[in-house]
Order: structure tokens, then C-alpha cells, then sequence
């Protein structure tokens, strides 16, 4: 594993940064169980990675490692049928809030195209800054800050049409 202060500041970011990781994989997967999987796998990878980044870039490349695998999980799904008497669902209130936020999210962010409400929910859901954003997708910053005043601009039109 890591020595040293770097090992332990590493450390010390990753752990400053699960539940934000959590939260940001469940929103783009809708599933709690996923979303875990995702962020351990993507903690693994980074533990194990060679890769000599600064530590400023320790958070950025997790989140860019989550992302890679929330879009690895959709293209690699394979649907399965279940019957309904099969299924055991816990009620869990909190599961059942956080899934109803995420259908509210989701529900107005759908008529925006996917690079540009991509940015709005890495921006307002999970807090990530622009520059932050640039380096998780690779794209320039000013691509970023245009595509997402562009997507905030159609969501306030789509707002005040809908509620006027």
C-alpha cells in the first residue's frame, strides 16, 4: 500500500470525498449497491495506479475514475427479468426520498442535451467547480462554463413556460 505523507494525504483526500463520490455515482446509476461498488472500485484503482499525480489532482482523478465506470456500467448492462413476487424491497423512507430528488433532478434535466446537463449536475448536485468539471471529462474550461450557462439558460425558459 501507500507510506509517507503522500499516501496518508491521499488517504486523507479520498476519505474527505466518499460521500460526495457516493452521491455523484447513485445519480448517474439510480441504484445505492452500484454506486458503492463503483466508488470501491474506483478508490482500488487509484491505490493501485502508478500514476505520480499531484495531490491537487487526487480528487479530480477520482471523480474522473467514478465517471469513467458509471459510464462503463451502462454500456455494459445486461437487463434482467425478474418477477415481482421474487423481489424483497425494504421500505426505507430515505431510499425512497433520495430516489424521489433524483426523479425530480433527472425529470428536468431530460429535455437538455447530455453534455450540457452532465455539467448542471456536477455543478449543482455534486459541487464540483468548473475547473474541477474540465478535468473530469477532458474539456476545456470555457467549454464547461459555456455549456453550462447554456443548459441553465433552456431549463429557466422551460421553468417559467411551464409554470406561466
Amino acid at each position: 500500500m501507500m507510506f509517507g505523507n503522500r499516501g496518508r494525504n491521499m488517504v486523507e483526500v479520498i476519505e474527505a470525498n466518499l460521500d460526495a463520490l457516493l452521491r455523484f455515482a447513485y445519480l448517474r446509476v439510480s441504484d445505492r449497491t452500484e454506486a458503492e461498488d463503483i466508488v470501491y472500485e474506483a478508490v482500488l484503482r487509484l491505490l493501485e495506479s502508478r500514476k505520480k499525480s499531484k495531490l491537487d489532482d487526487v480528487k479530480c482523478y477520482l471523480f474522473r475514475i467514478v465517471y469513467n465506470l458509471c459510464q462503463d456500467h451502462w454500456r455494459n448492462r445486461r437487463i434482467v427479468t425478474v418477477p415481482v413476487e421474487m423481489v424483497d424491497v425494504p421500505d426505507n423512507p430515505d431510499d425512497r426520498l433520495d430516489n424521489e430528488e433524483m426523479n425530480r433532478i433527472n425529470s428536468l434535466l431530460d429535455g437538455l442535451p447530455p453534455s450540457e446537463a452532465e455539467i448542471i449536475r456536477m455543478n449543482v448536485t455534486d459541487g464540483l467547480s468548473f475547473v474541477e468539471i474540465s478535468r473530469v471529462l477532458e474539456i476545456p474550461q470555457s467549454t464547461a462554463k459555456s455549456r453550462f450557462y447554456s443548459g441553465m439558460k433552456k431549463l429557466r425558459q422551460k421553468y417559467f413556460t411551464n409554470n406561466h
